[in-house]
């Protein structure tokens, strides 16, 4: 049992789901008549639109028009509601049928995912941080661990492909999300940004070599907008993802289903 004030004093080793104890913040009557739903909503939109470094409880509650104190009516810590808002947006992933082939819906719920770090940037720090443990982080992990299963692999190494797929998906949309949130910073379009770098880079000396290097390989790869060539960067990733475990389900002597 995790009580309210063990949440306070270590919240990093505790979380709003492990707590069970009836609070203030269970009570079903407010003297504002809000709930923990709209709260939930009002703090997505608010990370959405203004970044994890800027959230506080009061700027919710100007958000919400009410007073700061009446939040703590329905969360006990400002992290208790940031776990809640980071669970919320994973009901946006919907997985693919299982009915279709693995493969097929390896690449669908990467895509998913990638996506859903890209729109909520905020999420991938918090991931990080919190145990992740809510309803609709577990269906998400759920229909995860059920295409790993689908593939054949054995039990044992079911977890390692689950790795090499969706921790490489969180890191490919951590790295585009914030790519994508600083060219919005700075008014810029990622094209204009990436000329604007790309074009620095080159008219320092020490560095046109490497400039050109890379330069080659990106021409090789295609593309001619900074979303294309990202595209194709990860549709190969996931290709090299979805060869590996086949490779492996060959050594292991079984057949990728």
């Amino acid at each position: 049992m995790v009580s309210a004030a063990d949440r306070v004093k270590n919240p990093a080793r505790t979380s709003v789901w492990l707590d069970r104890t009836p609070s203030r913040a269970r009570r079903s009557e407010s003297p504002v008549g809000l709930d923990r739903n709209r709260i939930t909503e009002a703090t997505v939109r608010l990370l959405d639109a203004e970044g994890l470094a800027k959230f506080s409880m009061r700027r919710l509650a100007a958000e919400l028009d009410v007073t700061a104190m009446s939040l703590y009516w329905y969360v006990d810590t400002k992290d208790d509601l940031l776990e809640l808002a980071m669970d919320s947006v994973f009901a946006e992933i919907v997985p693919p049928s299982e009915d279709e082939d693995w493969r097929d819906r390896l690449r669908a719920m990467a895509r998913s995912y990638r996506e859903l770090i890209v729109r909520h940037i905020w999420v991938s720090p918090l991931a990080g941080h919190f145990l992740n443990i809510g309803p609709h982080a577990m269906l998400f992990s759920y229909a995860v661990q059920d295409i790993i299963r689908a593939t054949g692999l054995p039990t044992k190494n079911q977890t390692g492909a689950l790795a090499a797929a969706f921790h490489f998906v969180y890191g490919f949309g951590t790295i585009e999300g914030h790519f994508v949130e600083r060219c919005r910073d700075a008014g810029l379009s990622q094209d204009e940004y990436f000329q604007q770098a790309m074009g620095t880079i080159e008219a320092e000396p020490h560095l046109r070599k490497l400039a050109e290097s890379s330069l080659q390989v990106m021409e090789a790869r295609g593309g001619g907008t900074v979303d294309e060539m990202r595209e194709r960067d990860f549709v190969f990733a996931l290709d090299l993802v979805v060869a590996g475990i086949e490779a492996m389900c060959a050594k292991a002597g079984v057949s990728a289903q």
